[in-house]
């Protein structure tokens, strides 16, 4: 009995915490999306090559930000800058494809991640699309720096929910 107790504890602290983990990204944030022109393997690549360099950028650029105004503020003066970075990082992979840099209000599609699901919605955000955007996109929190972590440290960061350790520790 003791046993089904616990377990019951673990799962209603499981589900509250699923129910709140959908809420990770505040609702003053900035997201930072990448979108490949196809799923092919050389597209998916290009993609990543172009976040990569467009996030050390970022990093540098916000790293002593003061707040969600004043990281708007700072994007909007160097979308010209993360532009040049993108046609200098295309033009060194000899990819031919066009791009466009959209600061503002876009779209993202739902996303399940590692348990956490992110709502569809119109979100503020710099968007990178790459020839026709067709393909697979990655994306992070942009402000607050969420994913500039890693840009810094290049270490890959992973959250992880106690409780659901514990389940799949014991069940």
């Amino acid at each position: 009995m003791k046993k089904i107790c616990v377990i019951l504890l673990i799962v209603i602290m499981f589900i509250s915490n699923t129910k709140a983990s959908s809420k990770l990204i505040p609702d003053e944030a900035i997201r930072f999306r990448v979108i490949a022109n196809s799923d092919s393997e050389y597209d998916q690549k290009i993609k990543l090559i172009v976040k990569e360099n467009v996030e050390k950028e970022l990093y540098t650029l916000l790293k002593n930000t003061r707040g969600i105004d004043n990281a708007r503020e700072i994007i909007k003066s160097n979308v010209g800058i993360i532009d040049s970075i993108i046609n200098k990082t295309l033009i060194e992979n000899n990819y031919d494809k066009s791009y466009s840099v959209n600061y503002g209000m876009n779209y993202f599609p739902k996303k399940e991640y590692k348990g956490v699901t992110y709502s569809e919605g119109y979100y503020e955000s710099l968007v990178v699309t790459l020839g026709e955007g067709k393909g697979k996109n990655w994306w992070c929190v942009l402000f607050p720096p969420l994913c500039l972590v890693e840009a810094e440290e290049s270490n890959k960061v992973e959250y992880k929910f106690f409780i659901k350790e514990l389940i799949d520790k014991y069940l």
